[in-house]
C-alpha cells in the first residue's frame, strides 16, 4: 500500500538496484488487502485496491502463508527471501539484509 501512499513507482525502484529478483506477495496479504478494500473506506480501501490491481496485472505470484503475515514474512526472511517493509516492528524482526523505502521514491537494502 506505500506504493499509493508514496506515490512509488515499485518496478522502477527496484530495477536500480543491481541485482536480479522475482517479486512475490504472500497470499495472506492479499486476503489483508481484500478485507480492507470491504471494511475501510477513503485513502486506504483505494492503496488496496491499486494494490489488488497491481498484483493481477504483473501476475505476482503469491507465497503461501498461514496464520499472522508478519511471522510468515520472518520465516521467509529466514530463508533468504528479502522483505520489503516499512513496518518499524517487523523490521526488528526481520534477518538482514531487507528491502525498506528511503526519501519516498527509492528503495534501499539493509544489511
Amino acid at each position: 500500500m506505500a506504493i499509493a501512499e508514496f506515490k512509488l513507482d515499485l518496478f522502477s525502484a527496484l530495477q536500480e538496484l543491481d541485482f536480479n529478483y522475482k517479486i512475490f506477495v504472500l497470499e495472506g496479504i492479499v486476503e489483508e488487502l481484500r478485507k480492507i478494500i470491504v471494511e475501510q473506506r477513503g485513502k486506504y480501501k483505494r492503496a488496496a485496491t491499486l494494490a489488488l490491481a497491481i498484483i493481477s496485472a504483473k501476475e505476482i505470484a503469491k507465497l503461501p502463508s498461514k496464520g499472522d503475515v508478519d511471522d510468515a514474512l520472518v520465516e521467509y526472511s529466514k530463508k533468504g527471501y528479502l522483505i520489503l517493509t516499512q513496518d518499524q516492528g517487523l523490521k526488528r524482526r526481520l534477518q538482514k539484509p531487507y528491502l525498506t523505502i528511503r526519501q519516498l521514491k527509492k528503495i534501499i537494502v539493509v544489511a
